[in-house]
C-alpha cells in the first residue's frame, strides 16, 4: 500500500512539473530574393486634354459620347449661335461706315490739295506783280496768309485721313474677333483621340466668365496608360527611375501587368499628417484592358539577386523567454566586426539541452518574407532555426487531484 502511494505521488509531482518548451523550426534556404516597395495608385491616360469653351451660352447641340472616337477638328458640341451671329453684323456694318468716313476724308483730302495749289499759284502771280509795282505789298500779304491757311488745313485733312484709316483697321480687328467668337459656337476636338468624360447636356448653359468650364476629357490614347503611385517618404529614397514595376487591379484579379518608373514627383503630398510623394508608372495596355480611374496595387521592384542565403522573418523577430537562453558558444558570431552596423541580428537554434543559442548575422535586402543573409555566422542552407513557440514556457500539464494517501 504504501508503495503504491509513493507512486501515485511521484507522477502527481512529474505531470505539475512545467514541460520543456517545444520550438517551431523552418529552414534556411538558397534562391532568388527580390525586394520591393508596395503601393496603391490609380490608372490614367498618358495624356488627356480638357475640352473647354471661351465662350458664353446655350449648348444647341452635342455630337459625341463617351468612349467616341475623335480625330483634330471633329465637331464635338455647339453654342447657339444667334448672338454672335448679330455681333458679327454689328461689325460689319461699323467696318463699312468706317470705310465711308475714309472715303469721305479722302475727297476732302483731294480738296484741300486742290486749295493749297490755287493759293500758291496765287501767291505767285501776286509775288511778281508787287516787283513790278503794279500791286501794294498788302495784297501780297493777304495772298501769304491765304496760302498758310490752305497748308495748314490739309495738313488737318491728312491727319482726319490716318484718323479714319485707323478706325478702319478697329473696324477690321473688332470683325475679326466677332468672327472668332462665332466660330467659336463650334466645339471641336483639339487632339485625335477618345472621349473619356462628357459633362455637359443639350440645353445646359455654359457661363465662362471666370474660368473655363469643362466640357469634355479626351484620352490621346489608352494604349499607353500610367498609374500615379503615392509612394511613403520612407521608401521614396530606394525608387529610382528606370526600376520595373509590377501591378494588379481588381478587374482582373489573376492578371499581372508590368511597367517601368518614369518619374518620382519632388512635390511632397501631406495627408493627415503623412508625407507621400507621387511615383509615375508607365504601362503598355494594348488590349485596352485596362480603364482610367482603375486602382492599381504596385510593387516597384527596388533590387534583385537570384542565389542568396535567406532566412524567414519570422526567425529574425523571434526572442526566447527569459531563463531559456544558452550563450553563443565560442567562435560563434566571429563575423560580428564586418557587421556591426545596421542590419546585424541575432537568430536561434536548437542548442544543447535543447535550450535556444543565437548566432549573430547580417542581414540584407527583405521581400517581406524572407531577409538575405549577408553573413550567416557558420549557417548554411537547411539548417534549422528557431520561428516560434509550440507550447508556451511553463505552461503545466493537466491531470486529475493528486492521489489520496490511504
Amino acid at each position: 500500500m504504501f508503495a503504491l502511494s509513493a507512486a501515485g505521488a511521484a507522477a502527481w509531482f512529474f505531470a505539475l512539473r512545467p514541460t520543456p518548451p517545444a520550438w517551431k523550426l523552418a529552414k534556411l534556404e538558397r534562391g532568388p530574393l527580390t525586394a520591393t516597395v508596395a503601393a496603391t495608385g490609380t490608372l490614367n491616360p498618358v495624356a488627356s486634354v480638357q475640352v473647354s469653351s471661351q465662350i458664353s451660352g446655350q449648348i444647341r447641340e452635342i455630337f459625341v459620347d463617351f468612349n467616341s472616337p475623335v480625330k483634330t477638328g471633329d465637331l464635338l458640341a455647339r453654342i447657339a449661335p444667334e448672338t454672335y451671329e448679330h455681333r458679327v453684323r454689328q461689325a460689319e456694318a461699323d467696318l463699312e461706315a468706317a470705310r465711308a468716313l475714309v472715303a469721305v476724308q479722302q475727297a476732302e483730302l483731294f480738296r484741300a490739295k486742290v486749295n493749297l495749289a490755287e493759293a500758291e499759284r496765287d501767291l505767285k502771280r501776286k509775288e511778281t506783280l508787287v516787283a513790278k509795282h503794279y500791286l501794294s505789298p498788302a495784297e501780297l500779304d493777304k495772298a501769304m496768309t491765304a496760302y498758310e491757311a490752305a497748308r495748314a488745313q490739309l495738313r488737318v485733312v491728312e491727319a482726319q485721313s490716318q484718323n479714319s484709316l485707323a478706325l478702319v483697321r478697329q473696324r477690321e480687328a473688332q470683325l475679326g474677333q466677332a468672327r472668332v467668337d462665332l466660330s467659336r459656337t463650334e466645339i471641336r476636338s483639339p487632339v485625335e483621340g477618345i472621349v473619356v468624360k462628357r459633362s455637359v447636356e443639350p440645353g445646359q448653359t455654359v457661363a465662362a466668365s471666370l474660368q473655363a468650364p469643362e466640357l469634355f476629357v479626351i484620352a490621346k490614347s489608352l494604349a499607353d496608360m500610367q498609374v500615379e503611385a503615392a509612394i511613403d517618404e520612407a521608401d521614396i529614397g530606394r525608387v529610382k527611375v528606370g526600376q520595373t514595376a509590377h501591378f494588379t487591379v481588381d478587374a482582373f484579379p489573376g492578371r499581372r501587368f508590368q511597367g517601368t518608373v518614369q518619374q518620382v514627383r519632388k512635390a511632397a503630398q501631406v495627408v493627415s499628417n503623412v508625407v507621400s510623394y507621387t511615383v509615375v508608372i508607365s504601362a503598355a495596355n494594348p488590349d485596352l484592358s485596362l480603364l482610367p480611374g482603375m486602382t492599381a496595387n504596385v510593387k516597384i521592384v527596388i533590387e534583385h539577386k537570384d542565389d542568396v542565403l535567406k532566412a524567414p522573418n519570422a526567425a529574425l523577430r523571434f526572442s526566447p523567454p527569459s531563463g531559456e537562453r544558452e550563450e553563443s558558444a565560442p567562435g560563434k558570431g566571429k563575423e560580428r566586426a564586418k557587421g556591426s552596423g545596421p542590419g546585424l541580428q541575432k537568430l536561434w537554434r536548437v542548442g544543447k539541452e535543447g535550450k535556444p543559442e543565437a548566432i549573430e548575422v547580417v542581414t540584407g535586402i527583405s521581400d517581406g518574407r524572407f531577409t538575405e543573409l549577408l553573413q550567416a555566422g557558420g549557417l548554411v542552407a537547411g539548417d534549422e532555426v528557431i520561428v516560434g513557440l509550440q507550447k508556451p514556457v511553463g505552461e503545466k500539464s493537466k491531470s486529475p487531484s493528486p492521489p489520496r494517501m490511504f
